[in-house]
């Protein structure tokens, strides 16, 4: 009997199957139904790293929703912290839009990047957007496994459809607008892009994707 026989050859597996990265995964696939594009595995570069961006309107007609929406971002960069996801910020409104935090992880006194924002001016959605998408690509080039998740925080009131960043794994709109007559610029929005829409009434039941 071959005394080789029986025994592992190198590069061979042990008929395990790879580990499914749980984190990582549920960021993908947001509210949508599990399907094997959405899988991440353990063991992949940067495998439990999933980037949030938050791109936050910051115009005149967001006034009736901005505190709501920053407690909403507030209470997910103390979740992400603690799950150690890396987050950026960018705020657009006036004529322009910046990049307020990251990406990084969020770690303490996150109050300082959010409570200050203000609003006014009109809704430069294609500068946010255009931020944003610089911010991704750079992410992608940085760490091409990384889970990158969009979130638009608009009421909608928009001009222009911009085009949606290529190098985010998922997006999801937050609708902002307020008023017995809506406009619907965020559903279009969402639908433009194949994104997941949510208004903002109801996100704190949304899951952010990142636990079982």
């Amino acid at each position: 009997m071959d005394g080789a026989r029986g025994r592992k050859r190198r590069g061979e597996t042990s008929g395990v199957g790879p580990h499914i990265a749980w984190g990582p995964t549920l960021a993908c696939k947001g509210a949508r139904r599990l399907d094997k594009t959405h899988l991440r595995f353990v063991g992949h570069e940067a495998a439990s790293s999933v980037l949030h961006c938050f791109v936050l309107d910051g115009s005149a007609s967001m006034l009736a929703s901005l505190a709501q929406a920053k407690g909403w971002l507030l209470d997910s960069f103390n979740r992400l912290a603690r799950e150690r996801s890396d987050v950026a910020l960018i705020r657009f409104g006036g004529d322009r839009a910046e990049v307020l935090f990251g990406p990084a992880v969020p770690r303490w006194w996150n109050e300082r990047w959010i409570e200050p924002i203000g609003g006014g001016g009109g809704t430069p959605l294609p500068a946010g957007v255009a931020a944003a998408t610089r911010l991704l690509d750079q992410a992608r080039r940085r760490h091409a496994s990384q889970v990158r998740v969009l979130w638009v925080l608009t009421d909608g009131r928009l001009h222009d459809i911009p085009s949606r960043p290529s190098a985010a794994d998922r997006v999801v709109v937050v609708d902002c607008e307020r008023g017995r007559i809506t406009l619907g610029g965020s559903e279009r929005l969402a639908l433009a892009w194949g994104a997941e829409c949510v208004h903002l009434d109801e996100i704190a039941r949304y899951e952010l994707g990142t636990e079982q």
